[in-house]
């Protein structure tokens, strides 16, 4: 329940530590650390096999946020006055990835990028299988550059810079706007009949085709015929979407390929919370933890998995969840040979 509260729900250790105060079994900030890293020793390698499955998912997000890590903070400091450079950037990454019919989320907290967390990741993949899809924004630093990968660029992150700017150009806006709910309003009915990524591949392409066709020729001709000026709010806003037109339309032309990155953005908001009311890590160490943990709970919510349920049969079987811990996922777990 400690760690529940703590790395599902965002509470900090001292804010805990008043509410079992209150009720009358006070524990201390210090000694609920001690509960969830003594935990985290047992069940490490269920963690290290979400790592495995996920690399081998066929569609994988990924984003990052900022994070603070307060032992980087003080080496930055040292190597500072030793003029020695240094990357300066704390990040926690999100990973999302589809294996099968199986969501998996993973959290990195460090100095890396990601697209450096998700090679690391990927490194982990079986030879023998093709390369993901991977779904990101359009910045150069979520790419896992060692690793081939047929790139997604989120949608609705382009939508948002026409948003943006809806009250200085509400015309042009509107056209854009409009042309994408449609494409999503297609989406949306894939998924209602719950129809195969081949399906809704060949959906897709006659029905959202043609639309994007036509807002591809509008973004042109905004241009060609100077009716927008290159260097505003919204010339910037066709910029990005023209310039990245072909990632941004991979669902056109590749199974199961995504529209955006929302449920990335959305694995995203439980660090987020974290990082508003613990506001930072002590050490890399306490960041593995908290990576650990909230990659295990959410990956038990995305598949429909009690966490509470989850964490505890995990520690009355931890013997057996080590030696196999292939058989002790959140979607088989209640399947797994008890000792």
């Amino acid at each position: 329940m400690v760690a529940l509260l703590k790395y599902g729900s965002g509470f900090p250790f001292n804010r805990l530590e008043k509410l079992q105060e209150g009720f009358g079994v006070p524990m201390a900030a210090s000694t609920q650390w001690d509960i969830v890293e003594r935990k985290a020793n047992k069940i490490y390698p269920l963690y290290e096999e979400l790592v495995r499955q996920a690399a081998q998912g066929e569609v994988l997000h990924n984003d990052d946020t900022n994070a603070k890590i307060l032992a980087f903070m003080k080496d930055q400091e040292d190597r500072y006055e030793a003029e020695q450079k240094l990357r300066t950037g704390m990040f926690t990454t999100a990973v999302l990835s589809r294996v099968g019919n199986h969501p998996v989320a993973l959290y990195y907290t460090g100095r890396k990028h990601a697209g450096e967390n998700m090679a690391d990741l990927l490194s982990h993949r079986q030879t023998d299988r093709g390369p993901p899809i991977q779904m990101c924004d359009a910045l150069s630093r979520n790419l896992p550059k060692p690793f081939k990968v047929i790139l997604a660029n989120c949608l609705s992150h382009a939508r948002r810079k026409f948003v943006d700017v809806t009250e200085v150009f509400p015309e042009e806006c509107r056209f854009v706007i409009e042309t994408l709910k449609d494409v999503y309003k297609n989406d949306a009915a894939t998924k209602q009949h719950k129809i195969s990524d081949e399906e809704r591949l060949k959906y897709h392409q006659e029905n959202s085709e043609p639309l994007m066709d036509e807002l591809e020729k509008w973004l042109r001709e905004q241009f060609e015929q100077r009716k927008v000026e290159p260097n505003s709010s919204l010339g910037k806003a066709i910029s990005y979407m023209l310039d990245h037109w072909k990632p941004l339309t991979l669902f056109l032309r590749k199974p199961g390929a995504p529209l955006d990155n929302n449920p990335c953005e959305q694995a995203l908001k439980r660090a987020i919370l974290h990082r508003k009311n613990a506001l930072f890590f002590k050490t890399q160490h306490g960041a593995y933890i908290a990576d650990l943990y909230m990659s295990i709970i959410h990956t038990c919510s995305l598949a429909g998995a009690n966490p509470f349920e989850y964490l505890t049969e995990l520690e009355k079987n931890a013997p057996e969840m080590r030696k196999n811990p292939q058989q002790w996922l959140p979607w088989n777990y209640d399947r797994a040979p008890r000792g």
